[in-house]
């Protein structure tokens, strides 16, 4: 069986193919500056990145191209900007290099577009990735693509006709007629609301007219505050840098997406051969919540993914996932498994024992001056935060269990384990309890607490080594119960023990592998925990006065907080036939994905018990994807399909909405997808 190809060695061979002996290939990618560029945008960067290296790899010379297209007007109002400017909307229809940087503590750049590309500039410096960046306002303000221009007006008939084969409505001769495939923004209120109402002979000249009022002339042979639309735009561009790769959103590669259209009108008006294409998938996010969330929303730059995620780890998961297929960021604990799957692939390549397509993998992610050292990213986690991630007492506490390693091997991953537990995931930090939990010990059976007295006797005595302490954790519950190792209660048994310890140590039911825990960590810091030999301390009992007091201020909180609402008139009666008709499901919800171009709607993919359904919902100001995924609402689900945000709707869930909130209504786990609700 022939060995799996990395999927950026096959494009970048078709690419040789293609045009054989050429000189410099060049691999293109571009974004536009609408607003912070989000991970799902990097793709983009990523993929010719990956394809470039792999053109390289075979001594071809190459150059990735990146076009900031900062001369595209402002469509709306990012909320991050919303929040610190007032009417801002007003520039809506302004170049994103013609509006003042709204960003005051930003003294470095002018504009907006200058501020959100440096931000991203920044942002993927820790890659290592060089760019050939070109300004797509300075390229035509120059003048440099001025015959481009005059030539596509020269064409705009053809272009149209183009254009025309892939609308689904007939178009008429007027609008042929009219059809410029150019925008010009206009001198006086500086937006693109113009609309041209002549065109000399020569395509030379133009008279036209803005929605402020403005009339005048725009001569293209020395005005140049212009840019063609974005499907001539970009064949235009593919011709003028001689482009051989560029990938774009996976929308862009349907047969009748704008990468079709570019295509024909490249080949038929520019007589280019357009460049190969390389459709790529949305980019999910898993369990993002905390701090991280509150703070970034769901707009967020490889910058912010940097810390928690190695730049390798990032780059990693994009080079191992083929481009049309989807993969996730993790903020929840799948972040360990990615992790551990990295650690493992970089041993094998290290080790001699890889695959040809993990070796091409990895080969891809280096980073010239780097080395990446795999530290379990879960141990890191899992015993960090006892040691209140203090280097040297890590090192030690590895060290113990038989993982050494020094403070520059450790200090990069353990700032990242560092900081996805404290706004990921604050709850599975593992402090150590100040004072014994009375509280929990009180509710122990007798035998239960026997079990407690024999592991602190055990530890108290000290000379064991780390298997001698695994064997004795897992004798202690037969010990106590008097059962046998074929006993089929004993796992039960041995898990409530360790239960058990756990809440008394570190107020959890769960915790590190209990055995690695207790022999890594001095038992100083714990042994007085399990010793109820003696009645409370003074400080204890002030210990717990102080818990009933938070606690009794919180419950006062939460019944402060009661919400009042306007009680509407109950609407009209129905009969018992009319409400039948509604077919009301339950469904869990697989996927919800943020939808290109709309502010309030989430695209949710839901499990209605007999097959996959699509919803569009106007829920994304009140819900973040990970509160939603894997939960369990209620569906219309026989509500005709109708059309919102340019996805087709097929049902619609339920949701009280009252004052400034809407609360979706969530069914118990335990109900089955596919249950009516009657």
């Amino acid at each position: 069986m022939d060995e799996k190809i990395h999927w950026a060695e096959t494009i970048a061979q078709q690419i040789i193919n293609k045009r054989p002996n050429k000189d410099e290939y060049v691999c293109a990618a571009g974004i536009s500056p609408s607003g912070s560029v989000h991970i799902g945008n990097f793709r983009d960067v990523a993929t010719s990145f990956f394809v470039a290296k792999a053109i390289e790899k075979r001594g071809k010379k190459v150059r990735l191209l990146f076009s900031w297209d900062e001369l595209d007007r402002l469509r709306k109002v990012p909320s991050n900007v919303a929040a610190i400017t007032e009417n801002f909307e007003t520039n809506i229809g302004r170049a994103y290099v013609d509006i003042e940087n709204p960003f005051k503590d930003d003294l470095e750049c002018k504009t907006y577009a200058e501020h959100f590309e440096k931000e991203f500039e920044d942002s993927i410096r820790p890659f290592g990735i060089k760019l050939d960046v070109r300004h797509q306002a300075e390229m035509y303000r120059s003048g440099k693509y001025a015959e481009n221009v005059i030539y596509a007006l020269k064409k705009r008939k053809d272009i149209f006709d183009i254009l025309d084969r892939y609308k689904t409505q007939d178009s008429t001769q007027e609008e042929r007629d009219n059809y410029y495939p150019v925008g010009i923004y206009c001198p006086h209120c500086g937006k693109d609301t113009t609309k041209i109402t002549s065109l000399s002979d020569d395509c030379t000249k133009a008279h036209y007219e803005c929605k402020c009022g403005h009339i005048g002339e725009f001569d293209f042979t020395k005005d140049f505050n212009c840019k063609l639309q974005w499907k001539v735009d970009w064949a235009m561009r593919w011709k003028y840098e001689q482009v051989d790769f560029e990938p774009g959103g996976i929308d862009h590669a349907s047969p009748n997406g704008s990468y079709a259209a570019g295509k024909d009108i490249s080949k038929e008006i520019f007589k280019y051969e357009a460049p190969i294409f390389q459709g790529y998938g949305f980019i999910g996010l898993k369990g993002l919540a905390g701090k991280m969330s509150s703070s970034s929303g769901l707009n967020l730059t490889p910058k912010t993914l940097l810390r928690i995620y190695q730049p390798e780890v990032l780059l990693w998961l994009y080079a191992r996932t083929e481009p049309n297929k989807e993969f996730d960021f993790c903020f929840d604990d799948g972040i360990l498994r990615q992790y551990f799957e990295f650690d493992k692939m970089l041993t094998e390549v290290d080790s001699g024992k890889a695959t040809e397509w993990a070796k091409t993998t990895m080969n891809l992610i280096q980073i010239e001056g780097r080395r990446v050292y795999p530290i379990p990213f879960n141990l890191l986690v899992q015993l960090g935060s006892v040691v209140d991630f203090n280097e040297e007492l890590l090192q030690l506490v590895l060290a113990k269990i038989g993982q050494c390693y020094s403070k520059e091997e450790m200090s990069e991953r353990l700032g990242l384990a560092k900081c996805w537990l404290e706004e990921c995931s604050p709850e599975n930090i593992n402090r150590i309890r100040a004072s014994r939990n009375w509280e929990v010990f009180d509710t122990f059976s007798p035998k239960e607490k026997n079990e407690i007295e024999l592991l602190y006797n055990y530890l108290a005595k000290g000379g064991y080594s780390l298997e001698e302490l695994q064997t004795e954790l897992y004798a202690i519950p037969r010990q106590v119960r008097g059962i046998t190792r074929e006993d089929k209660a004993l796992k039960a048994v041995q898990g409530q023990f360790f239960s058990n310890v756990y809440k008394l140590l570190i107020d959890k039911e769960k915790g590190p592998r209990l055995y690695l825990f207790l022999y890594a960590i001095s038992p100083n810091s714990y042994l007085h925990l399990l010793d109820f030999s003696y009645p409370k301390t003074e400080d204890e009992v002030q210990i717990e006065t102080q818990i009933e007091v938070v606690e009794t201020k919180q419950e006062k909180k939460e019944n402060e907080d009661n919400i009042t609402i306007e009680i509407k008139d109950i609407k009209p009666g129905i009969i018992i036939d009319d409400f039948s008709k509604m077919d009301i499901r339950v469904c869990e919800v697989l996927k919800c994905q943020e939808i290109r171009k709309s502010q309030n709607c989430y695209k949710i993919t839901v499990n209605d018990g007999k097959q996959q359904r699509t919803i569009v919902s106007s829920i994304k100001s009140y819900y973040n994807p990970e509160h939603l995924i894997g939960k369990k609402i209620l569906v219309l689900v026989n509500l005709a399909p109708t059309r919102i945000a340019g996805v087709t709707s097929e049902g619609m869930l339920l949701a009280a909405s009252f004052n400034k909130y809407c609360k979706v209504i969530f069914a118990d786990d335990i109900i089955p997808s596919g249950c009516e609700v009657k």
